[in-house]
């Protein structure tokens, strides 16, 4: 039986089905938005069904139909790889394509730098990422849209595999005009009665939350946000303090306000460090690239710590 559908087609089909958008797709793949929408109308033709409803300002969202594709297409585009990393491992080589995935907080700053290093030593692999939450990256290991990903141990799933690769300790933003920048470290009982700007991703938020509860103390939430950019310039900006664990590089908010950044007394730090699905290794570019993380990343990162 002839295919009248190509690889892609699936590989565009799943990246709308992750991001919900063919905008944000098309930004995701470096590809126009009408080359995404094109491709998917041809797969809707060619299987006879709607795959997507559109939602006026709302993006796109899967039709039951639409759902059981996305997860066969991320199968088969795993498998498609798989061959060519098959390939590769019988050569001896480190080549074909790697996804990578990234906790949202942090992506900006760690996976370019990470990037360019390893195409410098490895340029026949053909790289790809993606930024997202917690949830959503564990999520692209057990369908293998990811093939490892960039993350914090936060709430991990047994049924994948976590290797560390830094630790962590939270840290205070605080705006230069705040009640608490004057103090060289902080803790949770000073914080508690001033109000907080808060990171509202996914586990990132619990995992701040607990601090208040281990010390027994309530927050005064003023703000949330899912872009630390936004926490930022709030903080910058007087509306509150806000906690992190990878220092930004700057010390200004993205509006060019400055930053201050405090330790945090009495608090568990976070494990960095990689995730894969169990077995991920045997393939010989993730095992490049799990080596080469290993050895690159600790050295870029006690410039992101207080």
């Amino acid at each position: 039986m002839s295919l009248r559908f190509t690889l892609r087609q699936l590989e565009y089909l799943v990246a709308v089905g992750q991001a919900g958008s063919i905008t944000l797709a098309a930004e995701r793949l470096n590809v126009s938005a009408p080359s995404i929408s094109t491709a998917i109308a041809a797969l809707e033709a060619e299987f006879g069904l709607p795959l997507f409803v559109r939602k006026h300002a709302h993006g796109l969202s899967p039709t039951p139909a639409g759902r059981e594709m996305i997860r066969a297409a991320a199968e088969t585009l795993a498998s498609a790889a798989r061959l060519s990393d098959l390939a590769a491992t019988a050569r001896g080589t480190v080549a074909g394509r790697l996804t990578v995935g990234c906790l949202l907080t942090f992506a900006q700053i760690v996976v370019p730098q990470l990037r360019r290093s390893f195409l410098a030593r490895y340029p026949q692999v053909a790289f790809h990422q993606a930024e997202t939450h917690q949830a959503a990256l564990i999520e692209g290991l057990r369908d293998a849209s990811l093939d490892a990903v960039l993350t914090y141990d936060l709430s991990l799933p047994t049924d994948l595999e976590f290797l560390e690769l830094a630790t962590l300790p939270p840290f205070v933003m605080l705006g230069p005009d705040h009640p608490l920048a004057d103090r060289p470290i902080l803790t949770m009982a000073e914080l508690a009665p001033h109000p907080l700007v808060l990171l509202d991703l996914p586990l990132s938020a619990d995992y701040f939350l607990g601090f208040f509860e281990t010390a027994a103390l309530r927050p005064r939430i003023s703000e949330k946000s899912r872009d630390m950019a936004v926490v930022q310039s709030l903080v910058a900006n007087g509306f509150g303090y806000a906690f992190g664990n990878v220092r930004p590089l700057s010390d200004r908010a993205p509006d060019g306000r400055p930053l201050l950044f405090r330790p945090l007394q009495g608090v568990a730090p976070l494990r960095m460090g990689l995730l894969t699905a169990q077995g991920a290794a045997a393939s010989l570019t993730i095992r490049a690239f799990i080596d080469h993380a290993r050895e690159t990343l600790p050295a870029l990162l006690p410039e992101l710590t207080i």
